[in-house]
């Protein structure tokens, strides 16, 4: 029996990928008001971003319940004596304690690895693909848990908003701020570093800024796999792939929605760039090096409850 692999909906997978790879997504709840949906199942990318728009209330989300992923590993249990189920940074959300509780929980015979990717949306997607490729291809536990470990240490992530608006709303910016940051029409961007979304500079223009997102790819070091990722702007994901084709190589290109774990706190129009690259000191400090500094400041992120 081969590993099976879960993750959760952080990792913005879609269906189709998840189906063709055999992953099961656990998904994080959201909230408007008091009607609580799950990620993907009772509400989709499009109803999500609609409602953040319409709303007049802030939405908010939460992690799965340890109960929901003790059914998922109790049922895979049913298939597999070893699952791998890896999940959005820890420093981000409460879901990777959450799934602990649930191995516990679940108190199955099968042998349940939990892991933090220190990451997430397709950062986390790109790591839960590659293991279930791995699976797939009937690799042991040891041999997907050594790839995953590889590719903590050598996912990047760089993201831009289009507006402050819902920084503010979501108590992450003070108004202060935000006024003087749509002034100067600036474009935060931000990152992933040890497990933490983080400032990583301004750019002055919405154009600016996606230029800065494809140099962050072109500059880094043997990219083995990327994605762009994206929630309202289809064209401009559509025209950044197509520019980074001819560096990653349209099959180990992918694109994903960006959901709710993000969107409260980035509002509609945000746009980020996941990569992959090679091991090595280089290659680290090659892609750190390529990261704009912030010049205005944000807080870090956090994406749901704990």
């Amino acid at each position: 029996m081969s590993v099976r692999i879960v993750t959760d909906s952080t990792s913005d997978l879609s269906t189709q990928y998840a189906s063709e790879l055999a992953v099961t997504i656990v998904p994080v709840y959201v909230r408007f008001g008091e009607t609580s949906y799950r990620d993907g199942v009772d509400i989709n990318h499009d109803e999500f971003y609609k409602n953040l728009v319409n709303s007049s209330v802030n939405p908010t989300t939460s992690q799965p319940t340890p109960d929901d992923f003790a059914k998922v590993y109790r049922e895979l249990s049913r298939e597999t004596d070893e699952i791998v189920s890896i999940h959005v940074s820890s420093k981000l959300s409460g879901t990777y304690n959450s799934a602990l509780q649930g191995k516990a929980l679940a108190a199955t015979k099968s042998n349940i690895t939990i892991i933090d990717s220190k990451s997430v949306t397709m950062g986390l997607g790109i790591m839960a693909m590659s293991a279930a490729r791995l699976a797939s291809a009937g690799k042991s536990l040891a041999e997907i848990l050594e790839d995953i470990k590889h590719a903590i240490d050598n996912t990047h992530l760089l993201g831009t908003f289009d507006t402050l608006k819902y920084l503010v709303r979501g108590g992450r910016l003070d108004k202060t701020k935000a006024l003087l940051g749509s002034v100067l029409n600036i474009k935060p961007l931000i990152t992933i570093r040890d497990g933490e979304l983080v400032p990583a500079g301004n750019a002055r223009t919405r154009a600016k800024a996606i230029e800065k997102l494809f140099e962050f790819v072109k500059n880094a070091l043997n990219v083995k796999e990327a994605a762009v990722v994206h929630n309202t702007t289809p064209d401009e994901a559509r025209s950044l792939r197509e520019r980074l084709s001819s560096l990653v190589g349209s099959s180990r290109l992918h694109s994903a929605m960006l959901g709710p774990a993000l969107g409260v706190h980035g509002g509609p129009g945000t746009l980020a760039v996941v990569f992959r690259n090679g091991s090595g000191t280089e290659s680290k400090i090659e892609t750190q090096r390529h990261i704009p500094k912030p010049s205005l400041h944000l807080p870090k992120l956090k994406l749901t409850h704990r």
